[in-house]
């Protein structure tokens, strides 16, 4: 793997003020290297270029972890990425935040395969690739994730069965996503909008917290 990428990822997790361990570095840097070697055969990602995959993927999954910290303030809670595709940003929550418990689920066999085949590779007892439909799960997540997946009014709906009692929803989206939050159903209620700013990308990025509320 090239100094450079590992420089970018250091000069990009500082300025998104996060201290990563050498050994997180290396497993991050691992992922990207894993995504290069299987992408031909499970079609992981569009993208090719190794910084550009830093920046589009790992960068931008890494944005979501110091607000998921201080919502979760170190607890040991069960986290699910919907739509999953490779594990972004699942794989990456699940190397900086040993103590959650990680499960990526995706529609392609594929995807949730290679998944598990990075929780192997990496050494990751906390990660593992679901292959499923989100709404044939119920058992039960505190906190429900998604990147660039749905509509937010889909995302929670198809995602609702497996979200536990006080759980919240995080999606990380683009432009503020005024028209998708008008449309989201009358009992889920979004308790706060965070933007978010990739290192090296010059681009409009937020994340969406929402959960259930009585009408």
């Amino acid at each position: 793997m090239s100094v450079n990428l590992e420089a970018g990822l250091r000069s990009g997790a500082q300025a998104l003020g996060l201290s990563l361990s050498d050994d997180q570095i290396q497993r991050l840097l691992g992922y990207v290297a894993l995504i290069q070697k299987w992408n031909k055969v499970y079609n992981l990602t569009a993208l090719r270029d190794p910084a550009d995959m830093l920046t589009h993927h790992l960068l931008d999954s890494l944005t979501a972890i110091a607000p998921l910290s201080r919502h979760t303030q170190g607890q040991s809670i069960r986290v699910l990425d919907v739509g999953s595709g490779g594990g972004l940003p699942g794989v990456v929550l699940a190397i900086c935040m040993p103590e959650l418990n990680v499960s990526c689920v995706d529609t392609v066999a594929k995807k949730a395969a290679f998944v598990q085949q990075v929780a192997v590779s990496l050494k990751l007892p906390n990660l593992r690739g679901l292959h499923a439909r989100v709404e044939t799960l119920t058992d039960p997540y505190q906190v429900i994730c998604s990147r660039a997946f749905a509509s937010l009014p889909d995302f929670v709906t198809w995602s609702r069965s497996a979200l536990a009692e006080g759980g919240v929803w995080m999606a990380m989206k683009g432009k503020h996503p005024q028209d998708e939050i008008v449309a989201l159903p009358a009992d889920v209620k979004v308790f706060h909008v965070e933007p978010l700013t990739v290192p090296g990308l010059d681009v409009e990025r937020c994340m969406v917290w929402m959960r259930p509320e009585p009408i």
